[in-house]
Formats: structure tokens, C-alpha cells, sequence
């Protein structure tokens, strides 16, 4: 059931409410594993990007979503669509070990790398959590670009304008393709370095230029 409702939800989101705004534009779906653990890393810029990036692809994903937004009825709402609250700024390792599990499962896991919205100008620094979840659950991350999302809906803007979106799917990645042989600390980093590099690359090849937050 709770299957069927999700794409019951994704198909109003889709054909109705983007369609609304201008539609979607999807950039390289066929990168997008159709089984098997993924961490799907999008850069976040507005509120409009977890809905997004599920409309861009048809694999059902599960989503790590901050805590804050599981109050009333857009609570229920992601909640029965399979989204699940993390603390921000803390070490929730409910929520990890529930990711985890996730993805040892086989499923495809949105988990925004910079763990907050960003200016739509800088990369924030990448979470070092996407490191460790991908090293230890051997699912591969995908870097992801929305674009678009912070013209329509910006940070800190109360209503929403029409503009075009863009969703463009990057190549999979494991954590040895992006991390050294180091062990650690130096590893991890150099995984976060790599996926920032990934991230911004498929960024700017769809029209968003980024810089890396100072």
C-alpha cells in the first residue's frame, strides 16, 4: 500500500505541481542504479529539491529528512512516503543506523551531504557522515544537481514563483573510487573532497556555478 501511495503522490507532484511551475527538465536518469543500496547526494538549495529529485527518477527513494518538518500535516505526509527525521547538529545515531539498514537492504537513500540549505551560490561543507554510511553499507553515492529550485524558491522567500527545474543524475560512485587507500580520518576527507568535486561538476555542466563555502 504504502508503495502505491508514494507514486500515487509522485505522479501529482510530477504531472501537476512542477508542470505548474514551469516542469522538469531530467538530466542523465539512466545513471540512477535500478537495485541495489545508493546514497542519492543532491545539493541543497531550497525546499523544492527532495520532491525534485524523486520526480526525476522512477526508483523509489527513502529520504533523511530534518526533524523540524515531521509536525503536522506535512509530517504525516513524509512520513508515509517513507521519510524519517534526523537532529541536525547532534549525533543521531538513530537515524544513521536506520539509514544504514536502508541501504544494506538495497534501497535508495536521499541524504542532502550538506545537511542544510544552502545560498544557491556556495557548496557548504559536506557532511562527514556520507563517508562512513558509504564505506560501511558498500552502497554507492550519486551526485545530484537541482537546478533551478532556488530561483523558485530560495531560502528565506515565502512563496513560490514559476521558474524551470533541472534535475541531473551524476555517474555512481563507491567509497574507493573517491577515497585514498588512508585509513580514518585521511580517508574519509578525501572521500568528502571528491564527492564536493562531483557534485559541483554536475552542477555546472546544468547551469548552477558553484564555489565552495570559505
Amino acid at each position: 500500500m504504502r508503495v502505491a501511495w508514494y507514486y500515487f503522490i509522485l505522479n501529482l507532484a510530477r504531472f501537476g505541481f512542477f508542470v505548474g511551475l514551469g516542469g522538469i527538465n531530467v538530466v542523465g536518469r539512466e545513471n540512477v542504479p535500478k537495485s541495489g543500496g545508493v546514497i542519492v547526494a543532491p545539493v541543497h538549495i531550497s525546499h523544492l529539491d527532495p520532491p525534485a529529485v524523486a520526480c526525476g527518477t522512477n526508483r523509489r527513494l527513502r529520504f533523511m529528512a530534518k526533524e523540524e518538518l515531521f509536525r503536522g500535516i506535512l509530517g504525516g505526509l513524509i512520513n508515509s512516503l517513507g521519510a524519517f527525521p534526523v537532529k541536525r547538529g547532534e549525533g543521531d545515531t538513530e537515524s544513521i543506523r536506520r539509514a544504514m539498514s536502508l541501504l544494506e537492504s538495497g534501497e535508495a537513500v536521499l541524504i542532502f551531504p550538506e545537511g542544510t540549505r544552502g545560498d544557491g551560490k556556495h557548496l557548504q561543507p559536506l557532511n562527514k557522515g556520507v563517508a562512513m554510511m558509504a564505506k560501511r553499507t558498500g552502497a554507492l553515492v550519486m551526485p545530484v544537481a537541482v537546478v533551478g529550485t532556488h530561483i523558485a524558491w530560495p531560502k528565506g522567500q515565502k512563496k513560490i514563483k514559476r521558474n524551470k527545474i533541472t534535475v541531473a543524475y551524476g555517474q555512481p560512485r563507491s567509497y574507493a573510487e573517491l577515497a585514498t587507500d588512508e585509513t580514518g580520518k585521511e580517508s574519509r576527507e578525501q572521500f568528502s573532497k571528491r564527492l564536493a568535486e562531483e557534485i559541483i561538476a554536475v552542477c555546472l555542466s546544468n547551469g548552477l556555478p558553484l564555489g565552495v563555502t570559505p
